[in-house]
């Protein structure tokens, strides 16, 4: 068996940020993905049904003959959820209610404010008319990902939630639709891949058109999301998953181990980091990992992520791993420390932060309540994890007394006349007359 050879950083090296740098680099531009989706979304814009029966028929080796059947009904979605090991069924309503809980504290509320003279300003919030989500299931299922995307989008009150999830051979896993059943989604079709993302975007004869599209996928389905930006709305374009651990001798290293291992099992192109002040604690967690990354059931996979993409970095100090940190802006960020709480203010740009040793980030994968729908690849800088803000519209309201509207119709002619727009200019200047009582 392959030695585990893990990347080893020394903040204190000369090279360090460039050997960072490196690391981090995740840039691999892929023509051939692009132009292939290009084609799929050409080919669902034309021949709507037609092409997504095609496209089913070759990619997913599902063979219908008629695109109604690639809808699954109410009943199935309830039959399974019947069908379902109580203790799974259990544990899908116990994520069900607290993420729930969580994102009904998220919602945005609408407010005015009138100003002396009765001018009335303020915003309307409104939700979404129709979203889609995408639920990857070609190689495993994923009933989380169901519940961290519908959920929030019931929250903020979207009137109509389309599912769509590839069906290899024509099966859905049962713990998909049952959670779809749980959150309420409100039609789920047989498909996956580009040509789900294009038939969502656009619609077909069968499948609606929506107003945004969420949720994360291979690499054809991201490349598909990016293209029909504009024409919908999308939440983020994913990248590989990825952790960063931060710790001290307090922790168990076969935890902060394991947690890594839990990241890197996703797949090839998963990061798994981990910081530490003390060389020791790192060479301890490196013992750990050659001792439990054979256990795994996927142990190829966490091996060749680790090998690629992971590393083991020594700092001067909570200040420089900080800095480290907010350079990475990871997707997950476990403070393992004795005091997590003291470098807490210092921490700018991470998706999900887990304090403590105890804050395991596999629960806040499933369970804990906040979204698992992150910013990765250090998109932390700028975007926020999936929330109920995310399918709402805010709308400015502005409503002029006579006063008020002479008032700013001054101002208003001034700055449009500096512009030369003096069409905007004499607009403004019919308010200002005594008539426009």
């Amino acid at each position: 068996m392959t030695k585990l050879k893990l990347n080893k950083l020394n903040g204190a090296d000369a090279c360090f940020h460039e050997e960072l740098s490196a690391l981090l680099d995740r840039s691999s531009a892929d023509n051939d993905v692009s132009v292939a989706v290009m084609g799929i979304i050409s080919r669902i814009r034309s021949q709507g049904d037609q092409a997504l029966l095609d496209l089913t028929r070759e990619f997913d080796r599902f063979e219908l003959g008629d695109a109604a059947e690639l809808e699954v009904s109410t009943d199935e979605l309830d039959a399974a959820l019947a069908r379902l090991d109580s203790q799974l069924r259990d544990a899908l309503r116990a994520a069900t209610e607290r993420i729930r809980q969580y994102h009904l504290r998220q919602a945005i509320e609408p407010w005015d404010y009138v100003e002396p003279d009765g001018t009335r300003l303020g915003q309307k919030v409104t939700p979404l008319d129709r979203v889609g989500i995408y639920v990857p299931g070609g190689k495993a299922a994923y009933p989380s990902s169901v519940l961290m995307n519908a959920i929030p989008a019931k929250t903020a009150g979207v009137r109509e939630l389309i599912m769509a999830v590839p069906a290899p051979g024509g099966e859905v896993n049962d713990s998909v639709l049952a959670a779809a059943a749980l959150a309420e989604v409100d039609q789920v079709f047989r498909i996956g891949g580009a040509q789900a993302i294009a038939a969502m975007a656009y619609g077909t004869e069968t499948v609606p058109r929506v107003d945004k599209i969420v949720g994360p996928g291979n690499a054809y389905v991201a490349s598909a999301k990016k293209l029909v930006f504009g024409q919908v709305g999308i939440d983020m374009v994913a990248g590989p998953s990825e952790v960063v651990v931060l710790c001290d001798a307090s922790v168990d290293p076969e935890w902060v181990a394991m947690d890594l291992c839990a990241q890197a099992e996703h797949d090839e192109m998963a990061q798994a980091i981990v910081i530490s002040v003390e060389q020791a604690v790192l060479d301890r967690i490196d013992a750990a990992l050659h001792k439990l990354v054979p256990t795994l059931e996927r142990a190829a996979i966490v091996r060749a992520a680790l090998q690629s993409h992971g590393a083991l970095v020594q700092v001067s100090d909570l200040a420089q791993a900080a800095q480290v940190i907010n350079r990475i802006a990871p997707e997950h960020l476990e403070l393992m420390l004795k005091e997590a709480e003291q470098i807490l203010p210092l921490i700018r740009h991470a998706g999900a932060i887990f304090l403590g040793a105890h804050s395991a980030e596999t629960l806040g994968d499933y369970c804990a309540g906040p979204n698992h729908v992150l910013p990765t690849a250090g998109t932390a800088r700028f975007s926020s994890p999936l929330g109920v803000y995310d399918f709402q519209k805010r709308t400015s309201i502005i409503q002029c007394s006579p006063a008020g509207a002479r008032r700013l119709a001054g101002t208003a002619s001034i700055l449009a006349r500096a512009e030369t727009l003096t069409a905007h200019a004499r607009s403004a200047e019919y308010r200002m007359k005594e008539n426009s009582e």
